[in-house]
């Protein structure tokens, strides 16, 4: 309460009196003083100087008494009075501070069970933000293009982050990029067939990539049967797994682990712990090639069985299998929304979402990417490539026919809308969303990542950086929220 008011200090006397004492020396001595006294008055005038500046000087008893008085008669109160009311105002403020710091816990209180609850919702695989209806098609000049492959890209992924780009294609080589800058960071080129012995890099077809979590390792695999794992951050080779007998057409690191999921046209599936340098165990089950692989945070995975028409959720620790049917033709990708819900995409042009307690399609869209052909023989665009923004409602697909379609999710993944699509000059062949859904990322080639029996006429290789743009907020709505 004292520190709300201040009584001045009273002029000290001592003070005074040498203050009038050093003013007649100097008077005095102005005449005939020697050298030697002027300085002696110098030197006492500078003390004092020192000792009360203009910052600190005080007021007499007389003033102080009068600005006293002049207050007591502003606010018409006696000393006690004015005890009274700086004593309340005191209170007052420390009621609003008290106030104020509980607003402020209780906000910290409700940000925290808000993310509490999405993570539950997240392990169960029921969690859906709501972002495709703000989204908007960004225009052709918003898209930047980073070209370093010298044939076509056949994967790649996005760091956690959202600070990287890793591609890799059929000239066997693999680069990382900076998101910002566009530059190339690094670059580990192919080897030429025959040379694996010598060679760092990979000699064949790169078909697929991914990164774990923490970005600490990058994990590849190609035509020849490999699995090369990287150190992320320097593109240093650590080890290369064997064992499939078929090209490694799916890889993907458990979310918060650097547990590895492999997939093979060989038709097996493989775990590895990349932290011990070891192979795990095999899994089989598919009766044709593995085309795709996908995984979250559970001891499980999912794959895309190709020609076997079937889409299967892999349970690692009971080694158990779901088996799931919907398409009419090759399951060519897969990739997981949240735990509980994926989309796949087929060369018979559809899409598909699926619930992994279902074994049907909870919606199919057919002739997703429309139709090519003459009049009567129309054929569907192949769906080549799915990405899904991880629990959101917002997926997305390519195809050959030189589109990503960006689409939206129905509530319960009841249904799928479009909402724009972009044109891109090329086989749409590797999706990818950044974490924070700022963007999407097409690693586009001049044919399919398998083969070149399909080719696209004025297609060039590259990487595309999508924004996903949000619509300016309506006038009218943020005139309702004020």
């Amino acid at each position: 309460m004292s520190s709300s008011f201040f009584i001045k200090a009273k002029q000290n006397p001592k003070f005074a009196k040498k203050g009038k004492n050093a003013t007649a020396l100097k008077r005095k001595g102005e005449g005939d003083a020697t050298g030697k006294s002027k300085v002696r008055d110098k030197k006492a005038s500078s003390k004092y100087n020192e000792e009360i500046s203009s910052d600190s000087e005080t007021e007499g008893p007389e003033v102080s008494r009068k600005r006293q008085s002049q207050e007591e008669r502003d606010y018409g109160e006696t000393p006690q009075e004015k005890k009274l009311r700086l004593a309340k105002l005191y209170l007052d403020q420390l009621k609003e501070e008290e106030e104020n710091k509980a607003e402020n816990d209780s906000f910290e209180a409700d940000l925290i069970a808000g993310r509490l609850q999405e993570e539950v919702l997240e392990q169960k695989g029921k969690l859906q933000r709501l972002i495709a209806q703000d989204l908007e098609a960004p225009d052709a000049s918003e898209i930047r293009v980073l070209r370093g492959h010298k044939l076509p890209v056949t994967c790649l992924v996005v760091s956690s982050d959202d600070k990287y780009i890793f591609s890799a294609a059929k000239d066997c080589a693999i680069i990382k990029w900076d998101v910002e800058s566009g530059k190339k960071l690094h670059t580990i080129p192919g080897g030429k067939k025959g040379t694996e012995d010598k060679h760092v890099g990979h000699t064949a077809h790169i078909l697929c990539m991914t990164i774990s979590s923490d970005g600490k390792y990058l994990a590849t695999g190609d035509m020849n049967k490999f699995i090369m794992i990287w150190e992320a951050e320097t593109c240093k080779r650590l080890y290369k797994f064997t064992g499939h007998k078929g090209p490694v057409s799916g890889l993907s690191f458990r979310k918060g682990t650097h547990d590895l999921y492999s997939a093979s046209h060989d038709r097996s599936v493989k775990v590895w712990n990349v932290d011990e340098n070891a192979y795990v165990e095999t899994l089989f089950g598919h009766q044709g090639a593995i085309t795709g692989l996908d995984s979250l945070s559970r001891e499980r995975c999912v794959t895309a069985g190709g020609r076997d028409r079937s889409v299967r959720v892999w349970k690692i620790a009971e080694e158990s299998q779901l088996v799931f049917h919907g398409h009419e033709g090759s399951i060519d990708c897969v990739q997981l929304i949240n735990e509980e819900h994926l989309i796949t995409g087929a060369d018979d042009g559809s899409v598909c979402l699926w619930s992994v307690n279902k074994k049907k399609p909870l919606t199919t869209v057919k002739q997703a990417h429309g139709c090519h052909g003459d009049a009567g023989l129309e054929q569907p665009h192949w769906v080549s490539s799915v990405a899904a923004l991880q629990n959101s409602d917002t997926v997305a697909s390519g195809s050959h026919n030189s589109q990503v379609q960006v689409w939206k999710c129905q509530l319960n993944y009841r249904g799928l809308e479009p909402l724009f699509s972009v044109p891109l000059p090329g086989f749409i062949n590797s999706l990818k969303f950044s974490s924070s859904g700022q963007f999407l990322v097409a690693g586009v080639g001049q044919e399919h990542r398998l083969g070149r029996w399909w080719r696209v006429k004025e297609a060039r290789n590259g990487i595309y950086i999508i924004p996903l743009k949000r619509k300016p907020p309506n006038p009218a709505q943020t005139n309702d929220t004020e």
